[in-house]
């Protein structure tokens, strides 16, 4: 960050006797580059401003220098997405997993969180964690983590494969489109 201070030669006056002060060629302030170093409270939200006190530019003729102001940018994570204080995540469940249950990792923002999968498990279906969204600034209970599932169809790479996965089929006949029908020609 770039800021104004007092010039150090003629300490912001822009004067050396009766002469203008090289340094700052009169004016009273030098740019200087300064890094700043801010502590952000957990759960800070993109567009918040935080005000530094005495870190901006210098004041004239040696005033007390003002406030830098920051606004926050918080950037985005490759699989949370945040929505209020909670935080959503898709994950991917194989078909088995799905179908017959299982306990998966899943991330959070303290590191993985064991999820319980209920068998019988459908795409789309959102399980919620609780306390483990975003934390809040003002001391409020954080968040929770919102998980959707998504199954993900294996690859079928060879004939044994295939002909399990029509048995299932036949063992297990559902119409799983009947719902998208009924009561549409009555």
């Amino acid at each position: 960050m770039v800021f104004t201070t007092p010039c150090e030669r003629c300490a912001g006056s822009g004067r050396l006797t009766t002469q203008a002060c090289r340094a700052c060629a009169g004016v009273g302030l030098q740019a200087r580059s300064e890094v700043v170093t801010i502590a952000l409270p957990p759960g800070i939200e993109r567009g918040a401003r935080v005000a530094v006190p005495g870190r901006g530019h210098a004041g004239a003729r040696g005033g007390p220098s003002g406030d830098l102001y920051v606004t926050v940018d918080v950037g985005e994570h490759p699989f949370l997405r945040r929505v209020g204080r909670d935080l959503h995540l898709t994950l991917p469940l194989a078909v088995h997993e799905a179908a017959l249950g299982a306990r998966v990792d899943v991330p959070a923002l303290n590191g993985p969180v064991r999820l319980r999968i209920p068998p019988g498990t459908s795409s789309g279906r959102r399980l919620r964690v609780q306390g483990h969204g975003v934390p809040s600034a003002n001391g409020e209970e954080p968040g929770d983590l919102i998980v959707e599932t998504q199954i993900v169809l294996p690859p079928i790479r060879d004939e044994r494969s295939r002909e399990l996965l029509k048995e299932f089929g036949r063992l297990n006949e559902v119409d799983v489109r009947r719902e998208l029908f009924d009561g549409l020609w009555k």
